[in-house]
């Protein structure tokens, strides 16, 4: 069933969610929602007043807690104050198009806000996991190309769009290779991954104030969904019954709007060598690992 609305969403009591980034856009949907269905939702935010903000607009079991992806030693913290068991871990957060930046560990912004600190986060919190990851991703890693020898952009001349790019098709490269190791050892835990189509949030809002930005801000606001449209594909990579490594997204004209489906990803995004070289490079860069055995798995 399309989870449009909370009573799309299977009943939740008894669970608890993590969401990132969710004081604004796709994120605060999906944590409503989550908490209007009864489940204990965690909203995992940069900003503490946004995040309480958030919560004060969402009825149910919301706290929230303090992360910031572009600083490894917060994803730490928060994880080692995070005692309880997470059903579900929603990799929400992420931002597009800076000016090139660097993360407090001297990664390129994009890549160490969408990927690397979700990929340190989602390691660190493994042994808490029972349920399912959900990592979402863009139709923007169609435009993506990893080069592993530079993934930092320290050699290469930094340009946004394809480093958003290689952000977002690092996140299903993620996604594929997680779920390859968690089968690997039995564990009951899946990993999911989706993306919202278009949809007018936060993410997209232009870094500089042009005609031309204002004129692509309009044009995306003739075409794009709501915020509350754009969260189903991840609702339901996060409630339904789906396999390992299944990516949702929108079923209408080029996934752009519509209904939550399973689609299809580019043949980047498929290719299994790349994502475990990626994996090993990710574990480098962030010092985490995934953990061999966990209280959720069977081996």
């Amino acid at each position: 069933m399309a989870a449009s609305s909370a009573a799309d969403v299977p009943p939740a009591a008894g669970r608890t969610v993590v969401v990132t980034g969710a004081n604004s856009g796709i994120g605060r949907v999906t944590a409503r929602v989550l908490a209007e269905r009864g489940a204990r939702v965690v909203l995992a935010v940069r900003d503490l007043a946004k995040g309480r903000e958030a919560a004060s607009t969402m009825a149910g079991d919301v706290v929230v807690r303090r992360l910031d992806l572009a600083d490894l030693s917060s994803v730490a913290r928060f994880v080692a104050e995070l005692t309880e068991p997470v059903d579900v871990l929603i990799n929400n957060a992420g931002l597009s198009l800076p000016p090139l930046s660097r993360t407090v560990d001297g990664f390129e912004l994009q890549l160490g806000t969408n990927h690397l600190g979700h990929f340190a986060l989602t390691n660190l919190l493994l042994p808490q996991i029972r349920g399912r990851v959900v990592t979402v991703s863009s139709q923007a890693h169609r435009l993506g190309s990893l080069d592993l020898t530079d993934l930092n952009w320290e050699r290469r001349p930094y340009r946004a769009n394809p480093a958003y790019g290689q952000s977002k098709l690092a996140n299903l490269l993620f996604t594929a290779e997680l779920q390859r190791r968690l089968g690997e050892t039995g564990s009951p835990v899946i990993a999911t991954a989706a993306h919202p189509g278009i949809s007018v949030t936060n993410l997209f809002r232009p870094q500089q104030d042009t005609l031309r930005a204002r004129l692509g801000g309009a044009v995306l606001r003739l075409v794009a969904q709501s915020e509350e449209e754009g969260a189903r594909p991840v609702l339901h990579a996060a409630t339904a019954d789906v396999p390992g490594n299944s990516y949702l997204g929108p079923n209408g004209f080029m996934e752009i709007r519509g209904a939550p489906t399973l689609v299809g990803r580019a043949a980047r995004a498929r290719d299994l060598g790349v994502a475990r070289r990626l994996w090993e490079v990710s574990e480098e860069l962030t010092g985490t690992t995934f953990p061999r055995r966990h209280p959720s798995s069977t081996s």
